[in-house]
């Protein structure tokens, strides 16, 4: 399997503090989170800076509380619109996808490059499946005025009863 991502509280679970030496003190990494949104076209913005802290430091799977949860911990006082708000900017400029993963459970995923996903029912742990371990065959025949955006595969699994 590719990246997961711990449930919150985990102690691998990804800290937006562990970017930088705080956010009222960017590091060099903030520097590069602070390019990285600009050549996305996203003003910089400190709210905005720790939002990527938490999303795009590395690959995460997050939903949008637990996205508010790590934030206010580098930012007690960030609202949670401003948190939905960016996620939504940040969706927009391609720098995060939107995963709904089953009816009640959407994710952000900061690896927007094509890949499929490994989605455990029991845990609510998502994992990035590596290239070629799920392979679409063939597409659906589209209207001439329709052209293929995207293929989302979320293999769902969960534990056997012992």
């Amino acid at each position: 399997m590719g990246q997961t991502t711990p449930p919150p509280g985990h102690s691998d679970h990804p800290k937006a503090g562990a970017v930088g030496t705080s956010p009222r003190h960017p590091a060099a990494t903030d520097a590069a989170l602070g390019d990285r949104l600009r050549r996305a076209g996203v003003s910089l913005t400190l709210q905005r800076l720790v939002i990527a802290q938490v999303l795009l430091a590395r690959p995460v799977h997050l939903t949008a509380d637990q996205v508010w949860s790590l934030a206010r911990e580098l930012m007690p006082e960030i609202s949670r619109a401003t948190v939905y708000n960016t996620l939504d900017l940040f969706e927009r400029s391609n720098l995060l996808r939107r995963l709904i993963v089953d009816t009640e459970k959407v994710v952000f995923d900061s690896n927007v490059s094509p890949h499929h996903h490994l989605y455990d029912i029991t845990t609510g742990e998502v994992a990035d499946l590596a290239p070629g371990e799920v392979k679409v065959v063939g597409t659906p025949v589209l209207p001439p005025n329709l052209e293929l955006a995207d293929i989302d595969v979320v293999v769902r699994v969960r534990r056997r009863d012992s």
